[in-house]
């Protein structure tokens, strides 16, 4: 059974950052293109980075470029997620999945808050 965890949401302040990982079992994370999504309330999920697998690139979406940044760890199965700078309109609850998603491999998610 495919289980994606996320964590290390939290609150934080502007312009602070925070790490996400998302650890799987029932995979190996290096044999799929992986995505992180967030999702607003009332909002549907939208995608804000894609890696390519076997260490393949990493594709962002413009309201994170140059901010967010993803890395695999192979050796403990987690693609991890360091976001700098972050903003308020960063405040959501933040997903892994492979691409394409798949929905049983939906997690709980990790909540980021950015309030001063």
């Amino acid at each position: 059974q495919v289980q994606l965890v996320e964590s290390g949401g939290g609150l934080v302040q502007p312009g602070g950052s925070l790490r996400l990982s998302c650890a799987a079992t029932g995979i190996t994370l290096d044999s799929y293109a992986i995505g992180w999504f967030r999702q607003a309330p009332g909002k549907g999920r939208e995608a804000v980075t894609c890696t390519q697998s076997r260490e393949g690139a990493t594709t962002y979406a413009d309201s994170v470029k140059g901010r967010f940044t993803v890395a695999r760890d192979n050796a403990k199965n987690t693609v991890n997620l360091q976001m700098n700078s972050l903003k308020p309109e960063d405040t959501v609850v933040y997903y892994c999945n492979v691409i394409p998603s798949r929905r049983n491999y939906w997690g709980q998610g990790t909540q980021v808050t950015v309030s001063s």
